[in-house]
């Protein structure tokens, strides 16, 4: 199957899988428990559909938004995810080339295999961090230190991760932490070379934001003692009150899912929430963000960005959602597999698909721009 074969994420999907080792696929494309919540994330744009309007002289279209302080040439952007040079030995460097060919914002999460630094000097977009909350206060602060003078623009903390999900599938395969694989992992490796000579042939995997931090050295079972002993799971709203104060920029919460949470996050400060279940990765049966934007847009939609993530696939799931009032939605596994199947050239074409299709559904819908966007465009089905 080649690049200029796929046309939407799932050919970008089945391309990745027939490039990847199954271990690795499964985990992008895996979630927790029975993955009740991951297959919710996509089914639930089919609550409401979308009602034309016509005849109103439709030529260009902007879909540009303003997004925590950040000019966006298109609706979406880039969501920060671990791991990405396991995926491609480009990794985050393709993402953020990508992202800022196409004028949008992109994250580096603190476990990214490619540094801040790094990724800033590629893009002239915006970027995020999605930063992990740690028991130890001084290098939270030193964290945020280094984020602020690489020139980071928003703070990104994700605050539904304080243990992880049950991934069945990663527990089958054995790639999970601690790193051990089974039989038939093993196997799955052995069939696909191709992955494994790219992985072999470029520099060695690392964690840069966590050089300092942790001791690589013991592989992946360090991972492990990172998140069973670094990260704070009593982690509070003062806490986060705090974070916020010494941060003095755009700070957002990621993985905010209740109109009290919601309600709670703009009284201390913050800029912007994500309504996001980590792509169903975390708390299997939980809901989904589509399903609450717009509950939480009439809560606090006047006091800060709304944004949402999870199960996007197509341009009519992003109008959806702004017409619900998102001000941008954020993209995952939609880029990740073009970024497996392909590397940079992949994650282009990924979004050059998804603005084509942003362009014609608003022409088709009568929109000039996002701002004509508003509930009258949805019916309930």
């Amino acid at each position: 199957m080649r690049l200029s074969q796929c046309h939407s994420f799932h050919d970008f999907r089945r391309m990745a899988k027939s490039r990847l080792p199954g271990p690795i696929f499964d985990y992008i494309d895996g979630a927790a428990d029975d993955e009740v919540t991951y297959r919710r994330n996509t089914s639930s744009f089919d609550s409401c559909s979308l009602v034309p309007n016509v005849l109103r002289g439709v030529g260009d279209v902007d879909m540009s938004v303003t997004v925590m302080g950040q000019k966006l040439a298109m609706p979406v952007y880039c969501s920060p995810t671990a791991l990405q040079r396991l995926f491609h030995h480009q990794g985050e460097r393709a993402v953020a080339a990508a992202a800022g060919k196409f004028g949008t914002m992109f994250g580096v999460s603190s476990l990214g295999t490619v540094s801040l630094e790094e990724a800033r000097r590629i893009s002239g977009g915006p970027q995020v961090y999605q930063f992990y909350f740690h028991k130890d206060r001084g290098l939270n602060r030193e964290m945020m230190a280094r984020a602020k003078q690489a020139g980071i623009q928003v703070m990104m903390l994700t605050v539904d991760s304080i243990t992880g999900g049950n991934r069945e599938r990663d527990k089958r395969t054995g790639f999970s932490i601690p790193f051990r694989l089974t039989l038939g992992g093993m196997f799955q490796f052995a069939i696909k070379p191709a992955w494994a000579l790219n992985y072999l042939t470029h520099e060695s995997f690392k964690l840069p934001q966590l050089d300092n931090h942790v001791d690589m050295g013991g592989g992946s079972l360090s991972i492990s003692r990172y998140f069973t002993e670094m990260l704070d799971p009593a982690l509070s709203w003062d806490d986060v009150g705090a974070m916020v104060q010494e941060w003095g920029g755009q700070f957002c919460l990621k993985g905010v899912m209740s109109v009290e949470d919601a309600k709670h996050a703009a009284d201390i400060g913050c800029t912007g929430i994500v309504l996001s279940n980590h792509g169903g990765r975390q708390l299997d049966g939980s809901t989904t963000g589509f399903d609450m934007l717009a509950d939480i847009v009439d809560a606090v939609g006047d006091r800060i960005d709304v944004i949402m993530d999870g199960g996007v696939q197509r341009g009519t799931h992003v109008l959806k959602a702004l017409s619900l009032g998102a001000k941008a939605v954020g993209l995952g596994r939609y880029y990740l597999f073009p970024l497996a199947a392909a590397g940079q050239p992949g994650v282009e074409r990924a979004l050059e698909l998804m603005r084509n299709e942003i362009e014609r559904d608003m022409k088709l819908m009568g929109c000039h721009s996002i701002k004509d966007l508003s509930r009258s465009n949805l019916r309930l089905v």
